[in-house]
């Protein structure tokens, strides 16, 4: 089970103040459960996987991740170094889960097709294919639990359908903490809802009346 206890999480702001972003948020995420947390922008959606991923502490709470194997945010790019080439930000990758190189640039390298662009530092690439190569990257690993924000696939439709064939063989052993500003996405990938609004999190078993919810705010 991953359990958080009353986490809270500001940044100072020059010119507003100090800005709570998450509120004493409160969850109990059994195994075997994905959870689709629905917010609009600046409810403190991409703060909350931060943290969770570890990426960055909370001010106050308990996070306890029960030795789960948790994913750095899918989506946007994110988990890859815009002054590194791609090829270097497989080897950090494997430098980091101690996963052979060879075997990881193989697969991304087939997976990701970026060809020649493997080796140009990922500033320098378009959205589509950061949001490529950080895919082929987080397919690379087998985590307990995966972050996942909207947007995780990119490209083409051809290359759209093989991330979600190869994601859904993955989370068949894994499960999902997803945010969306999109039910349909949270209803095809989650068993259980929350809404994120003003810092708090609400969470509910019941998509459907998480879904309720988040449209009436």
């Amino acid at each position: 089970m991953i359990r958080l206890v009353n986490v809270c999480k500001s940044y100072r702001n020059r010119y507003i103040g100090l800005k709570r972003v998450l509120r004493d948020i409160t969850l109990n995420l059994p195994d075997h459960k994905s959870i689709g947390i629905l917010g609009r922008n600046g409810a403190g959606k991409s703060t909350f996987m931060r943290i969770l991923s570890g990426a960055e502490l909370p001010d106050k709470g308990i996070i306890d991740t029960g030795g789960k194997r948790i994913s750095w945010p899918l989506g946007a790019g994110g988990g890859v170094h815009g002054s590194l080439t791609g090829r270097e930000n497989i080897r950090f990758i494997c430098k980091l889960y101690d996963y052979p190189f060879q075997q990881a640039y193989d697969f991304v390298e087939e997976f990701a097709e970026l060809g020649k662009y493997m080796y140009v530092p990922v500033k320098d690439y378009s959205a589509g294919m950061k949001g490529r190569l950080a895919f082929g990257m987080s397919m690379i690993l087998d985590f307990d639990t995966y972050l996942i924000d909207e947007g995780f696939s990119a490209g083409d439709a051809k290359f759209r359908k093989k991330s979600q064939e190869m994601f859904d063989t993955k989370r068949q052993k894994s499960n999902l903490i997803v945010v969306s500003h999109n039910p349909a996405t949270i209803k095809r990938l989650c068993d259980w809802g929350a809404v994120m609004h003003n810092g708090k999190l609400t969470v509910m078993e019941d998509l459907d009346e998480a879904i309720k919810i988040y449209s009436g705010l």
